[in-house]
């Protein structure tokens, strides 16, 4: 049988460490753009009670998001050991482009998919190289449409990489801004002959797009007397934490269900690293659907607490960091089962189910 295998990793985790202390002294405003009073450290406290993070990651001033894309691709295909030529289809999951410092418009011409071929030197024409929007879920989602290429027949090694650099579009005058961060992974991903069943078992997607459509958005800053014309990431946070615990473990069951596999087989949860507090509460709801209590600690690895949240960076990252041993406490080995789930921009939400 043809199975769909991770055979590489790659990441890239920029330089720049940006601590909670940096936000003590910053003035933020409520959407309404009425002034916070609280005390700039109680203000930072509460944040990092509620979402667990610490610091974070931005890139530097030179650097834009196809750039770190192509570091996290470059590194994944020296793990695979592959010649770059035979990759097939370059699938690159942001949600905006390339953002000049400075500015706050996009650039998506050409794909930045296009632009990592470039840059990684892939000569052959029939390596097709898009862009996938889908929030946060986007990494996952470019894993289930390369999962679909190869079991169809249509190709056979894809590369598909998950970054973004949310520091370009977030507003400094927001208490969300402390949330965001920049980064890439990437997976080589392939067909593999075996007379065992592994790799990729089973998938889950939904969309649900109608009161849950603008829980994220693009809107103009918190300050005062701000230009509306200029367009900042906002989110609707506590609707996107009731949204998540109702709706994310029932996707996670569906596609643990589809697998076959017995919940207490399951090795790892890695889910995106969105809020700390969220991600334990979906991954507890999760297993109260089994009428089970899981050890969060052993079963749910983090990185949000140094790394934040880099959106459709955070799963590839995550599984690179703990296939290269940079995680500890957390390992995955032959034969391991790893469910994989996200959610966000859409409202999307998606999960898979992989055996190493």
């Amino acid at each position: 049988m043809i199975n769909t295998i991770i055979t590489g990793t790659g990441s890239y985790i920029p330089t720049v460490n940006i601590k909670n202390s940096k936000f003590t002294k910053q003035t933020f405003f409520e959407k309404d753009q009425t002034k916070i009073e609280s005390p700039g450290e109680q203000t930072v406290n509460q944040f990092r009670d509620i979402t667990g993070i610490a610091e974070r990651r931005w890139v530097t001033k030179e650097q834009n998001t196809s750039d770190i894309a192509a570091i996290a691709a470059e590194e994944a295909i020296k793990n695979s050991g592959i010649d770059p030529e035979t990759i097939d289809q370059i699938i690159v999951a942001h949600n905006f482009g390339n953002v000049i410092k400075g500015t706050i418009q996009t650039d998506v011409l050409p794909c930045l998919a296009a632009r990592v071929k470039n840059t990684i030197g892939i000569a052959n024409p029939e390596c097709v190289a898009y862009d996938i929007i889908f929030g946060c879920p986007g990494w996952l989602q470019g894993i289930i449409q390369a999962h679909s290429y190869i079991l169809s027949g249509m190709a056979k090694r894809c590369l598909v990489i998950g970054a973004e650099t949310l520091s370009r579009v977030s507003d400094k005058y927001d208490r969300d801004t402390m949330i965001f961060s920049d980064g890439a992974g990437a997976t080589i991903i392939e067909g593999v002959e075996s007379d065992e069943k592994k790799g990729v078992l089973s998938t889950a997607a939904v969309t649900h797009a109608k009161d849950e459509l603008y829980y994220l958005y693009l809107g103009k800053s918190n300050a005062p007397e701000s230009d509306p014309r200029v367009r900042y990431i906002k989110m609707q946070g506590r609707k996107i934490y009731e949204f998540s615990i109702s709706n994310v473990p029932l996707a996670m069951k569906t596609a643990l269900d589809k697998s076959g596999v017995p919940v207490e087989n399951v090795k790892k949860i890695l889910i995106h690293q969105a809020n700390e507090k969220m991600d334990e509460a979906i991954v507890k709801k999760f297993y109260r659907l089994f009428g089970m209590k899981p050890l969060i600690e052993d079963l749910m690895p983090m990185n949000i607490q140094k790394l934040g949240n880099s959106s459709v960076a955070t799963i590839p990252t995550l599984y690179d960091m703990i296939m290269k041993g940079t995680l500890e406490g957390h390992h995955i080995g032959p034969g391991n089962i790893v469910l994989f789930a996200s959610v966000g921009a859409g409202m999307n939400i998606n999960a898979v189910v992989y055996k190493k």
